[in-house]
């Protein structure tokens, strides 16, 4: 055998080989997909009968729901029914009701109008009656006053002028009575209190002024005062805060500024700037400042010696300072620490007199006007200042009120807030106690004198003991003794209302009745 025999007889083997594998494939094939149809077939089967079997389930099911909605249906449309009745019951019981009520307004309306008839016929006959009883009065008032001479209003003017005379009378009488018994013990035991405080205190009175003046050796010092362009000048004014005024006043400079703390430590420095001589911006600075610790140490001392001087201790360190600084502070050019050592000494000796804790009253004295010494730095009345100040640092509650309450900024209410007022007058009314400007004084005096004439029945007026007291003339046929009571306090009240003054103002009336005759 060949080679090529051998080949061809492997490759038809080869071939034939294939072709039965492929053969048998087919058929295995065939059978499996015959099996899958088969299968197939079966489960669509299957399923075809669940389905059915499931239809005839939910058509069972829906049947029965059916059913229950109905039967509950039916249970609602009975109850509806039912309820639909009831409410027609009702409906028509109200009909009847409304029915009912209706006839009944209508026999009221009916009854109604017979008796407005009936009203109507009785108010024409009072009509009737009124025109003639009017008729009547018109008739009788005109004889009335005919027979006595004035009309009806005249009379009526008469009537009430003489009940409102007499009402005055009477008020005038009871007033009278009442102060007069409200007097008799009062005014005795409260003069003698403020007589014996004012006897037993004699303060000395340094009148302080709103200017410092200070001497200068000779009219050359000014230019040194002033310096090279005004530098010498400028470093003592923003120095001190205090403005200093070079004019004509031969050998003096004046100090001016609202501070009185920094006027003193500006004077002092000047006046070691000039025994000096060394006058400069380097050394002011240093000699103000070396001055202004002296001086705050003096105004420590100052406030301690007053608390010793009057007996009051344990009052806060920042109180102590500020009732120092009152040493440079003058009101009405009335020393404010020396004022306010006064004040503390009588409100002691008037509480002494009543039974009162005098150490208590004694520091609401010196504490009163503890508020000028700030009051250039805080807004307000100097009282509520210094309430508000003694407040804050501790002091008690019915000093803290004596405080506030001693220029009326608040009302009273204890027997103390009263003393500090009384002491307080005491101190700035006495003679000499506190200057006053011509001009004011003038128009102060004038105004009185305006007052008192301003009321009805007064001839003349006289402004004396320095506008302490105003005595008023009046006419003796026009007013009599009580109603020359009622128009003293009236002018009282009005003066107390339109002017401003320190202390208290008398007012004297003064009626009188002469009887002149001649002899011929």
């Amino acid at each position: 055998m060949t080679l090529i025999h051998v080949i061809g007889s492997a490759l038809l083997s080869l071939i034939v080989g294939i072709l039965a594998g492929v053969f048998f494939r087919k058929k295995i094939v065939e059978s499996r997909v015959d099996s899958i149809e088969k299968y197939s077939r079966k489960i669509l089967a299957d399923t075809q009968k669940e389905a059915k079997t499931i239809r005839k389930e939910a058509a069972l099911q829906a049947k029965d729901s059916l059913y229950q909605m109905k039967v509950e249906f039916e249970k609602e449309t009975k109850a509806n029914r039912k309820q639909l009745l009831a409410q027609e019951k009702r409906l028509f019981h109200k009909e009847e009701n409304i029915d009912r009520k209706t006839e009944q307004l209508e026999k009221r309306e009916v009854r109604i109008s017979n008796k407005e008839e009936g009203i109507d016929k009785i108010e024409k006959a009072l009509r009737r009656k009124e025109q003639e009883c009017e008729r009547l009065i018109s008739d009788q008032r005109k004889q009335l006053e005919r027979l006595a001479g004035i009309s009806s209003e005249q009379a009526k003017h008469l009537l009430i002028a003489s009940m409102e005379s007499e009402a005055k009378h009477d008020a005038a009488k009871m007033m009278r009575r009442i102060e007069n018994e409200a007097r008799d013990d009062a005014d005795r035991k409260a003069q003698e209190i403020l007589s014996l405080a004012v006897k037993r205190y004699a303060g000395d009175y340094v009148a302080e002024k709103t200017v410092s003046v200070v001497n200068l050796p000779n009219e050359e010092m000014k230019g040194r005062i002033i310096g090279r362009e005004g530098r010498n000048i400028r470093a003592i004014e923003a120095a001190t805060g205090i403005d200093l005024i070079i004019d004509d006043t031969p050998e003096a400079v004046i100090l001016s500024g609202f501070n009185p703390v920094r006027r003193e430590v500006a004077k002092i420095s000047l006046e070691r700037l000039i025994d000096d001589g060394r006058i400069h911006p380097a050394r002011i600075e240093e000699i103000v400042s070396k001055v202004g610790k002296e001086v705050d140490a003096t105004i420590k001392e100052a406030g301690e010696q007053a608390t010793f001087d009057v007996g009051v201790h344990g009052i806060n360190q920042e109180l102590v300072r500020l009732i120092g600084r009152l040493k440079y502070r003058s009101s009405y050019a009335q020393n404010v620490l020396q004022h306010s050592k006064e004040v503390s000494f009588l409100c002691g000796i008037m509480a002494a007199e009543l039974g009162l804790n005098v150490k208590q009253a004694k520091r609401a004295g010196l504490l009163h006007d503890i508020g000028k010494a700030v009051d250039h730095e805080v807004e307000g009345p100097h009282a509520i200042i210094g309430a508000d100040l003694t407040r804050k640092y501790g002091e008690s509650n019915l000093v803290v009120h004596a405080i506030a309450a001693h220029h009326e900024d608040i009302q009273p209410e204890s027997v103390l807030a009263v003393l500090v007022q009384a002491a307080d007058t005491l101190s700035g009314a006495r003679p000499g106690a506190r200057q006053e400007m011509l001009e004011s004084y003038v128009k102060r005096l004038e105004g009185l004198e305006k007052i008192a004439m301003s009321f009805n029945g007064v001839n003349k007026s006289y402004a004396i003991q320095a506008g302490r007291e105003i005595r008023i003339m009046v006419e003796g046929k026009t007013i009599n003794d009580d109603q020359a009571f009622v128009v003293c306090k009236d002018i009282a009240k009005k003066i107390e209302k339109e002017l401003s003054y320190p202390g208290q103002i008398k007012v004297t009336v003064i009626r009188e009745t002469r009887a002149v005759e001649y002899a011929k």
